[in-house]
């Protein structure tokens, strides 16, 4: 059984990336048999969707995968077989990264069919979930709306795969010294409290994510 963490982060060992890194061991956890992998998104060079349509052309050799060839295509290959995949980003202006976003268009619209129910070829109907890290805190991303902003790479990832299981990990911490930067409008201490008292528990809910995707 192969199970991903997509990092959609560019950075490699903050937040985002140690959140998915608990969700891994929480797969292995529950399924001790289990590979995992963790891909951070940054590290290749590609672009979304050029809209060829090579992927929907009827008997086209590219038909139901992305005909697109450079750095993401070996890595929509192996995630063609994945048993559960695990995405992972920031959340930036209320949204997933652009590399993120990106990933998405060449990832899930090849198994889109232009059919009267807009059905699904996907290959395997892995299990999924999102994390989303974000620096502002629940009370404030929910009187702005966030998680219906964020539901509709949720709505699609379900109707291609399956429904996925969300987590939000907020108010974090940004910045090892907040005096190199300018950033009146957050108090360094009440972040590294958060840190310090709620991070570690938003580790553990990662984790037992990951065991109940192994699980399921």
């Amino acid at each position: 059984m192969k199970y991903y963490a997509i990092n959609g982060s560019p950075r490699k060992k903050n937040n985002t990336a140690t959140v998915l890194a608990k969700a891994l061991e929480g797969v292995v956890a529950a399924q001790p048999d289990a590979q995992t992998e963790m891909l951070h998104l940054y590290d290749y060079t590609y672009k979304g969707c050029i809209s060829c349509f090579e992927c929907k052309k009827i008997g086209g050799k590219s038909y139901g995968k992305c005909a697109v060839k450079d750095d993401l295509a070996p890595i929509l290959e192996k995630l063609s077989l994945a048993d559960g995949i695990i995405f992972g980003s920031p959340i930036y202006f209320k949204g997933i990264t652009g590399e993120m976003r990106s990933f998405f268009e060449r990832f899930l619209f090849p198994y889109l069919v232009y059919d009267a129910t807009y059905s699904s070829i996907a290959p395997k109907k892995m299990k999924t979930a999102f994390i989303y890290t974000m620096n502002v805190t629940e009370a404030f991303m929910r009187s702005m709306d966030y998680p219906e902003h964020l539901s509709g790479m949720e709505y699609f990832t379900g109707r291609m795969l399956t429904p996925p299981t969300v987590l939000y990990v907020n108010d974090t911490y940004q910045f090892m010294d907040y005096s190199k930067y300018k950033v009146e409008c957050f108090s360094e201490e009440a972040k590294l409290k958060r840190k310090n008292e709620e991070f570690p528990k938003d580790c553990q809910k990662a984790f037992e994510m990951g065991m109940a995707m192994a699980r399921s």
